[in-house]
């Protein structure tokens, strides 16, 4: 079974190459190749995580492995493949699992479009990426399926602007945002890639390998702990926190880290199970997956002050409190969630910065699960909205006077929505409980409620604080959603013509609930009274054997009940609000905050005005640096040289045409020429025509060959 790993990414990748080739044109049997492709892929991926989650300790020491020799590198040859231990167990119980369930909804939400097929093959080239960047054994070969994710990302995010003017219901503005968006996406993850790249170059030419075991093993990491340089921004520091931090970068891009977060709300344009698939459950989550792999070379220095580490804590730390703020003032019922998506990444980088890798692992794993559910929640509450619009119009309310413009993500259109689609609602709810950390009974509850009591408990007290807040604030801005959108009376006919989605689409819907629920009951620690001795930290356990694989300690939380009673506060708190403020009363088209706020609500509203900075700052450098470059091509060096060279080579050309040509070539020609004229004309005179003359010619000629053979005898 161990040779069939490579299986979980070719089989995707299989379903796109025969989608693009072959079945383009059927869109039930497109469909029906990427799924069935991912459900085995699914049911490998769970036979390998089961198989470490039954011998932790074994796999985490011996990881399943298939590897081949790639290429020569230095006196050696680069090996490359694939592995699976605790860590990569954990990602294969639920990446392949959340396709599957994406791409099964998918088939209800993208109904009717004329790019069904071509939809469905870009998401099985992005299950490809995905899953082979988590099974890939080196860097390398995960930065070749990192970068594959990035294009997959670009397609996806943009696929609503391949639409053409003639095909009905097109949204031209729609279509321009969603290119600009995939524009947007591309370019600022390739500004983190590139300083990643910067950084897997050093780290080569520092250890000759790429491969995991060999890179974070001790002896290699204790030798880049002990090198020192000397750098104009790192100062003197160790080759392992400059590596690190290098590296890092490639994650902030990818996870959407302040400040190249800018990119990920945008990409809300592509359709709703893009931005469940990709922009909430798997691939800005590979991110953190990247450090949580590479954790060893940031915690190597942990002795004394580790800038590594404390750059991690840092941009977690405050990304989380940044975007959650956000949140609060906007509109769009997918924007909400994306910001959220950035806040709760936030979380789990401030986990990995204080060294609770194992409560980053684990709300890294519930997140997936909630926020899933919360993106598709959204796409079925939009279906819904579209649908009702164009009922409204049937029934002659296509006139609606309303002090917006209708769009179908706006959420002061909503409202009312429990009554009319009960499942969508209820799920969604669900997973806005988890989102909020809802006590006890939630996923999000457990892993987020890690995360703190690991920041009180080291004396992170900064870090516990801000991200308290930022729990509070989720807790506000996810009751705020609520409320919103299922809650009150109908605020547009669409939203009282919206009915429930299609089973296709539910379905999913109902099965990530129960995982937004139960899934955190894995993780109960220990220590908490009661329910601990119940399951007695199964996912702690399970993690800490990777923990020992890696000569990483790992202790056992003591329960405390201040970070827990703090935990439990700012997420009832925050919702008790929420209700206070949008539930209690009848809602309008204004938001109750933006008056009494002010200022501080339109900052957040316009989201710190960073985008408009980048435009005037970066951008706006970008195009001067593009128009002066042009410059220096066309007009003042490069093209004045080539024009000059031109101008050069055609001078010298006509003096040599003159000279060599005319002087030389060409009286050597018609010399030639000359004397074939001169011979021709002897040679004409023998042409007589008559017989006689040409035998006495031949007899004169073979009298004397016959006298010069005697001669020579």
């Amino acid at each position: 079974m161990d040779g069939l790993l490579f299986l979980i990414p070719a089989l995707p990748f299989l379903a796109f190459v025969l989608i693009v080739l072959f079945t383009n044109q059927d869109q039930k049997v497109s469909a029906g190749l990427t799924i069935g492709a991912t459900a085995v892929s699914w049911l490998l991926g769970w036979y390998f995580a089961f198989r470490a989650f039954f011998d932790p300790h074994g796999v985490a020491e011996e990881p399943i492995r298939l590897s081949i020799p790639w290429f020569p590198g230095g006196y050696s040859i680069f090996y490359t493949g694939f592995q699976v231990d605790v860590l990569t167990a954990v990602m294969l119980f639920m990446v392949p699992f959340l396709c599957f369930l994406i791409f099964v909804y998918s088939v209800g939400y993208m109904e009717g479009d004329p790019r069904f097929s071509r939809f469905f093959a870009y998401l099985a080239l992005f299950a490809t990426g995905m899953l082979g960047f988590i099974l890939a054994d080196n860097l390398l070969l995960a930065f070749i399926f990192w970068e594959l994710m990035g294009v997959c990302s670009y397609l996806l995010i943009g696929f609503w602007s391949f639409r053409k003017p003639g095909e009905t219901h097109i949204d031209h503005a729609q279509v321009k945002r969603a290119r600009a968006a995939s524009i947007k996406a591309f370019i600022t993850t390739r500004v983190g890639d590139t300083i990643m790249l910067a950084g897997m170059v050093l780290l080569y030419a520092m250890t000759g390998s790429l491969r995991w075991s060999e890179i974070l093993a001790p002896e290699t990491l204790e030798k880049l702990a002990d090198k020192i340089v000397s750098m104009p921004v790192f100062g003197v520091a160790p080759w392992a926190t400059v590596l690190a931090i290098l590296i890092f970068w490639g994650a902030i891009g990818k996870s959407a880290q302040f400040p190249l977060h800018v990119w990920l709300p945008d990409a809300m344009e592509g359709p709703t199970p893009v931005s469940a698939l990709i922009h909430a459950a798997t691939m800005v989550s590979a991110g953190v997956y990247l450090i949580i792999r590479t954790f060893p070379l940031f915690h190597v220095v942990a002795e004394g002050s580790n800038s590594a580490m404390w750059f991690v804590a840092f941009i977690g730390t405050f990304t989380a409190l940044f975007a959650a703020t956000i949140g609060i003032a906007q509109f769009d019922i997918k924007r909400v969630l994306a910001y959220s998506t950035i806040s709760q990444l936030g979380y789990m980088f401030a986990a990995l910065g204080i060294g609770a890798y194992i409560a980053a692992a684990f709300h890294l794993l519930m997140h997936a699960f909630f926020k899933a559910l919360l993106f598709l929640g959204s796409g079925s509450v939009i279906h819904a909205m579209h649908h009702g619009h164009h009922v409204s119009h049937e029934h002659g309310h296509g006139h609606e006077e309303l002090p917006i413009e209708f769009n179908p993500n706006d959420m002061r259109l909503m409202g009312g929505l429990l009554n009319k689609m009960p499942r969508t609602a209820w799920t969604f709810i669900a997973g806005g409980l988890s989102l909020s950390g809802f006590p006890l009974i939630t996923a999000g509850f457990w892993s987020k409620d890690e995360i703190l009591a690991d920041a009180w408990h080291g004396g992170h007290m900064i870090v516990f604080w801000t991200l308290a807040i930022a729990a509070f604030v989720t807790a506000f801005y996810t009751g705020r959603q609520i409320f919103m959108v299922f809650f009150g009376q109908p605020r547009s006919e669409a939203a009282k013509h919206a009915h429930e989605s299609p089973n296709s689409m539910t379905v999913p819907l109902v099965i990530l609930a129960v995982f937004a629920i139960a899934a955190g009951w894995v993780g109960i620690p220990e220590t908490f009274p009661g329910l601990g001795a119940v399951v007695r930290g199964w996912f702690q356990s399970l993690m800490g054997a990777q923990l020992e694989a890696l000569h990483l300690e790992h202790e056992t939380l003591p329960f405390n009940a201040a970070p827990l009673l703090i935990s439990m506060t700012m997420a009832v708190g925050g919702l008790f609000v929420a209700w206070l403020i949008y539930g209690r009363k009848p809602l309008g088209y204004e938001d109750p905050l933006a008056r009494p706020l002010g200022g501080l609500w339109q900052a957040w509203h316009n989201k710190y005005w960073v985008d408009e900075l980048y435009q005037a700052t970066v951008v706006a450098f970008a195009k001067w640096l593009a128009h002066f470059l042009y410059n220096f091509d066309d007009r003042w060096v490069i093209d004045p040289i080539v024009d000059g060279v031109g101008r050069y080579g055609r001078r010298f050309a006509g003096a040599v045409r003159r000279f060599i040509d005319e002087q030389i070539i060409d009286r050597i020609v018609n010399g030639t020429a000359w004397v074939s004229n001169v011979l021709g004309e002897f040679l004409r005179q023998i042409q007589t025509g008559q017989a006689q003359n040409y035998l006495l010619a031949i007899l004169i000629t073979v009298t004397v060959l016959i006298v010069l053979g005697i001669g020579v005898g």
